[in-house]
């Protein structure tokens, strides 16, 4: 365990003491915690502020669970008295948290060799850290993100998982604003730099995807000569990022081999395909590597591709064998709930719950996979779509165009859920649906109502949307066995206090 003292940690964050507190108090920092329901004894609280609730709210209910220290951003009395819970007090808590996580990264590589690898890009990055995890585990003690954390507060408490004797520290970084992405950097010292794609998530706060490709580059900015950037040859702005990078390239594609430049490799995906399940199928190929490794992922989609390609080049450059990355990535399952998540029904229907994420590009590779699927007509597919949130002014534009793609792609039905997405529902009217090929619901419970009556054995559903839409909980229900609801679609997460999703970027 890594264990750092109060009187240690108030040093780190700028902070005091709150009056009383005893400064050789010890917390390990894996019992870090910003939610005080999962305090355990000997832990550390994060009082922060979020979006619905402020977690000094919470300070006493945290203590009650056995918390020894909390970090605060003010003092919070114990009683009428007067006295102040033991407490270190710092201007901002997820600064702090961010202070501390530095720390913990120094002490390691003070102690044991360690490698960081960062990822991200608009889409796919918990998909690949899972991927690359499950390929490191094995090899060296690793540690990855839980679910998506992968901002402010989330790579904090990746962080704070590891020790002393960690040999692989995988960091998953997103992205709302300028500057976030080499926050993070700082904070973790990435050696390893994996840039997936730049697409229009979150396309209303940066502005433009031109910025948003700027963001995602500061992960290549900020490796050493030491390090090694590696990048998605196929999309055009990540390729050219190449040249923001001060350490070598790696770049991996399924297209032809370019030409590359001193310091570069190339790792490649050969004959790439799906089959008949829709999951996709290729021939890895190494750099300085003769012949060719044969994968059969159980990932569905062929969009998948970029994501297996992004693991394998960074466990490559981390020294594992071929045949073991291609033996692994053949193997693994989706190991992240609400990607690509199927589930087939007792009466013949498949369930696709792919709504955790949404946006443009990621709904329209969603769909291609599900006319695949569909094979020329063989099945009946129905597209559930919602919101896709974050857009900004192009947000009416881009749902219309994902109804239209799905009228192209010859979706069987398109059920459109909510109001921010009804333009899906306009734009696949306008593009040639006719009859009941395309319907709009307000809610997610009326979602549920139509497909509680009209699906039918060998039905195939996609269900995708933006987290915050909660189309999810929808995918749950209807891949339940037939005749079993456990309630309404209105089921959330914790509410009640500050997540680490808040005062983060969504994946």
């Amino acid at each position: 365990m890594i264990e750092i003292s109060a009187a240690q940690i108030a040093e780190l964050t700028h902070g005091t003491l709150s009056a009383g507190t005893d400064p050789a108090t010890l917390i390990d920092v894996a019992k870090i915690a910003t939610d005080s329901r999962e305090v355990v004894p000997g832990s550390m609280y994060v009082a922060k502020a979020g979006e619905h609730s402020d977690g000094h709210d919470f300070v006493a209910a945290a203590v009650a669970a056995g918390a020894v220290l909390s970090l605060v951003e003010r003092d919070v009395p114990a009683d009428d008295a007067g006295t102040s819970f033991a407490a270190v007090i710092v201007a901002d808590a997820v600064l702090a948290m961010g202070a501390l996580a530095a720390e913990v990264v120094r002490r390691i590589r003070a102690h044991s060799p360690l490698t960081v690898i960062g990822i991200t890009g608009s889409a796919g990055k918990t998909t690949t850290k899972d991927l690359l995890a499950g390929i490191l585990s094995p090899v060296a003690p690793t540690v990855s993100p839980v679910g998506s954390y992968n901002g402010e507060v989330g790579v904090p408490l990746t962080v704070f998982q590891a020790v002393e004797g960690t040999r692989y520290l995988i960091i998953e970084m997103g992205a709302t604003k300028m500057g976030q992405i080499t926050y993070l950097s700082n904070m973790v010292a990435p050696d390893l730099g994996v840039i997936l794609c730049v697409g229009s998530a979150h396309a209303g706060e940066f502005g433009s995807i031109d910025n948003i490709a700027v963001a995602k580059g500061e992960l290549v900015e900020a490796l050493t000569p030491q390090g090694r950037a590696l990048l998605n040859y196929d999309d055009g702005r990540v390729r050219a990022m190449a040249a923001r990078s001060g350490a070598p390239v790696t770049f991996f594609s399924s297209a032809d081999a370019p030409e590359t430049g001193s310091g570069q490799e190339f790792l490649q995906a050969r004959n790439v395909h799906t089959n008949a399940d829709g999951q996709p199928e290729f021939e890895l190929a190494f750099p300085g590597r003769e012949g060719t490794f044969t994968v059969h992922s159980k990932l569905l989609g062929l969009h998948h591709v970029t994501n297996l390609l992004a693991a394998a080049a960074a466990a490559h450059t981390l020294g594992v064998a071929p045949e073991t990355i291609a033996s692994s990535l053949s193997e693994q399952r989706a190991a992240s709930r609400y990607r690509m998540e199927r589930t087939d029904r007792s009466d013949g229907v498949s369930v696709i719950n792919d709504a955790y994420n949404a946006n443009p590009e990621s709904m329209r590779a969603a769909l291609r996979t599900l006319a695949e699927l569909g094979g020329s007509g063989a099945r009946r597919t129905w597209a559930v779509l919602g919101e896709m949130l974050e857009l900004g002014g192009d947000s009416v534009l881009e749902h219309d165009a994902v109804g239209r793609v799905a009228v192209r792609l010859n979706i069987s039905r398109l059920l459109v859920v909510g109001a921010g997405a009804r333009a899906m529902h306009v734009g696949a009217v306008m593009e040639g649906s006719w009859g009941d090929e395309s319907m709009f619901v307000p809610d997610a419970d009326a979602a549920h109502a139509v497909l509680a009556a009209e699906l039918a054995p060998g039905d195939v559903v996609l269900v995708k949307s933006s987290n915050g839409a909660g189309l999810r909980f929808l995918g749950d229900r209807i891949a339940l066995p037939t005749g079993k609801d456990p309630g309404k679609s209105s089921k959330t997460s914790k509410t009640s206090e500050a997540t680490p999703g808040e005062r983060t970027s969504q994946p």
